[in-house]
This record gives C-alpha cells, sequence and structure tokens, in this order.
C-alpha cells in the first residue's frame, strides 16, 4: 500500500493495481483507476468510500493487490483513511492518528472532524 498527494510527482516503484482518489472536486479519469469522493477539500472520506476500504474488490485476496490511496495534498483525506485501515488492522482507534502521524505525515489527518471521524470510524 502507498499513500501520497496528487499534487506531488508520482513516486517509483510498480504502479498499483488498485486505487482509491479521495477527491473533493469532480473525479479525474485515471487510466485502470478506481475513484472515490470525499465531498470538500479538509472532509472525510464518504461512508461509500469507507466501505470499500473495508471490504476491498470482490474475488481479490488483499494482500495480493498493490492498492494506493491519494488525495490532492496527501495528508488530510489521505491520513484519515490511513488511519481507518490502521483501526481495522488492529490499532485502537482512539491512537490511529497518533500511529499514521507516526508512520506516514507528522501533519497527516489535519482537522478535528477527521480526527472524530477516525475515532469512530470502526463502529459506523
Amino acid at each position: 500500500m502507498r499513500a501520497r498527494g496528487l499534487c506531488r510527482p508520482v513516486p517509483g516503484g510498480p504502479r498499483p493495481d488498485f486505487a482509491i482518489y479521495l477527491l473533493g472536486r469532480a473525479r479525474r479519469r485515471f487510466s485502470g483507476m478506481h475513484g472515490g469522493s470525499c465531498g470538500r477539500t479538509f472532509g472525510h472520506p464518504r461512508t461509500s468510500v469507507t466501505r470499500r476500504m473495508r471490504s476491498g474488490r470482490p474475488g481479490t485476496e488483499p494482500e495480493a493487490e498493490r492498492v494506493e490511496i491519494a488525495c490532492e495534498g496527501g495528508r488530510g483525506r489521505t491520513g484519515t483513511a490511513l488511519a481507518c485501515i490502521a483501526a481495522l488492522d488492529g490499532v485502537p482507534s482512539v491512537d490511529a492518528v497518533t500511529f499514521v502521524r507516526r508512520h506516514y505525515d507528522q501533519r497527516a489527518v489535519e482537522t478535528l472532524w477527521q480526527r472524530r471521524y477516525v475515532r469512530h470510524y470502526v463502529w459506523a
């Protein structure tokens, strides 16, 4: 799994098999990729997107896919999605933001609303 900001250069390495782009404006077209929407900048992923993160793609093993999660800047919405994934993977939801800030970006999960979303995500 990799996370990034779409405003930054594409990192090296293999191309992802699947991607969730958390965009605040109309969806962009990405060949072979999937997009999502979160409403607005500094928002959090919509419930439909986070459900998709829980279930993955039908008929695939999550460990077998290279996945990319990104938003415009790569911090707020992307950090929120990463914290939700960390909570699903066993990190207590109250510690998930700290975990993502330590291992991804110290400024990830930018707003109070995003932190609250993560804290309550596992029950959504």
